[in-house]
């Protein structure tokens, strides 16, 4: 018996390392196929991912070519790597990404090449006991200032990475130039090679495929407000149509919360804003385009949706209040709720086509409207009869769906600043011009020829029938004529006011 339970445990343990080895090839192969699935869904959700992966690569084939090609590797050497890195560094993304890294460090390693090379010479002049000293003093100096300047909210926002350059070549240049004699000649190639590493960067990133941060920005804002009115809409349309129990059991089931991903944007905006004011002109977004518009836009946004996750919390819970009360007063919240979400989906349209925005005011207008229907009701002497926590959630509910409804019409007024700013055109309706529309008369007195009309108009249907009616236009040329035929009136007179069917088909046919 112990021999047969020491081979069964002996026999365990190696039994399940051959299944773990008999399984890896397996498992391996699961775990290719579903990086590749999920590098397949990366490319399609966002192609530009996979534009930006190539222009990085032409990018490094592009400034390795002065490490590989003798004649160039004769004039920088060694110093050729340094366009690399900065590629390697510098290449972000977007456009605003890449010019601000590649401007941050192209500025910052010449600035503290300069001062490396100043330091360096008065540290020279000091003999060459006291030169080691004074260069520790400046490195010191410099990089504890530097490092303290980095604490600025301004200066960490925009030039962060030009400081920690500045510190770098600072560093480098004065230190090294300690040994070496020809620090002017160490200081050039450094300058040159990342100039042309970041010009490479910059060239490739504008002119192939560009990402404009701007843009996106634009876009994330358009659709945030487009997500806050379809939560809206679909809230006063639950209300409106007042759905069956079973219905709101579904709906608790899929709750509304395409808001949600406004609330955690903010991150995503302030880097968007930052990185657009990088940008050169492009498009519709001119030298100086209204950027910080954009970011109050979207801190009106939010308070939006903290108001509308509020008043989430009410869409599945039912209101202690008498059933005549309850329905009048989820029609006029469901109306309210409906307008504020056609407003804030027209401004996402409106944004979108950076055009004025034209057809919001009625919308607030109907909201202001249901608002003061609800503040009247709120008021009535119907809900004296009701305990007072009972009235609380209903009271709650109609002063969120109020400061919704203030919330909708800030973004409104935000959204008009950011058109004047931004010179956003006025939506063209489609019209046709005066001249237009006689010469098109003129044409067709030239097809008609000029002779007395007479029209027969039969009715294909009984007047007690509800389906559609054809009528039928008969134009033989002789003169006009009034008859009836079962109760239709026959002439060539128009009579729209004695035919009440539904709406008709017309056909018009001329006899020869």
């Amino acid at each position: 018996m112990e021999m047969d339970s020491a081979t069964h445990v002996k026999s365990g343990p190696l039994s399940q390392g051959l299944t773990s080895v008999k399984a890896l090839p397996k498992k391996i192969a699961t775990s290719i196929v579903d990086t590749a699935k999920h590098a397949k869904k990366l490319g399609r959700d966002d192609p530009r991912r996979v534009y930006h992966s190539l222009k990085v690569g032409l990018a490094l084939t592009v400034v390795s070519l002065f490490y590989y090609y003798q004649p160039l590797y004769d004039n920088f050497g060694v110093s050729a790597m340094w366009a690399v890195l900065t590629v390697v560094v510098v290449f972000e993304f977007s456009v605003g990404a890449t010019l601000s890294k590649g401007l941050n460090r192209g500025l910052a390693t010449l600035l503290a090449g300069a001062l490396g090379v100043g330091a360096h010479h008065l540290a020279s002049l000091s003999g060459h006991v006291a030169e080691p000293i004074l260069l520790g003093f400046f490195v010191f100096v410099q990089a504890a200032v530097s490092t303290f300047l980095r604490f600025f909210p301004k200066i960490k926002a925009r030039y962060d990475y030009g400081m920690l350059i500045f510190i770098l070549t600072f560093a480098l240049v004065s230190v090294s130039g300690f040994r070496e004699d020809e620090i002017l000649e160490l200081a050039h190639k450094r300058l040159t090679t990342i100039l042309i590493g970041g010009s490479a960067c910059i060239i490739i990133a504008i002119c192939v495929c560009p990402v404009w941060a701007g843009e996106d920005l634009h876009k994330l804002i358009a659709l945030n407000m487009e997500k806050l009115g379809s939560f809206l809409e679909g809230f006063g349309e639950v209300h409106l149509n007042k759905p069956s129990a079973e219905e709101r059991k579904d709906e608790k089931k899929t709750p509304l919360n395409g808001y949600q991903s406004v609330l955690t944007s903010k991150n995503t905006e302030d880097v968007l804003a930052n990185l657009a004011k990088w940008e050169p002109g492009h498009g519709k977004f001119l030298f100086r385009h209204p950027w910080a518009q954009y970011l109050k836009i979207g801190t009106l946004n939010r308070q939006c949706g903290y108001r509308i996750e509020a008043l989430s919390s009410y869409l599945n819970s039912d209101l202690l209040a008498p059933e005549e009360i309850k329905e009048e007063f989820e029609t006029i919240c469901g109306t309210l709720s409906l307008e504020c979400g056609k407003a804030l989906n027209e401004l996402s349209r409106d944004t979108k086509k950076m055009t004025k925005p034209s057809g919001v005011a009625q919308h607030i207008s109907n909201a202001k409207a249901a608002a003061k229907t609800l503040n009247s009701l709120l008021k009535s002497d119907l809900w004296a009869d009701m305990e007072l926590l009972d009235l609380v959630p209903t009271a709650t509910a109609a002063s969120l769906l109020i400061d919704l409804l203030i919330c909708t019409e800030q973004i409104y007024e935000a959204v008009v600043e950011l058109a004047s700013k931004a010179d956003f055109k006025a939506e063209v309706e489609p019209t046709v011009s005066p001249e237009m529309r006689k010469q098109g008369q003129m044409e067709g007195d030239k097809e008609r020829p000029n002779r007395s009309k007479s029209s027969k108009v039969v009715d294909c249907c009984p007047d007690n029938d509800a389906r559609h009616h054809v009528i039928i236009n008969v134009d033989d040329g002789s003169e006009p004529e009034v008859e009836k035929e079962g109760g239709i009136i026959v002439a060539e007179v128009a009579a729209s006011s004695k035919l009440a069917p539904p709406p008709a088909s017309t056909v018009n046919i001329q006899l020869a």
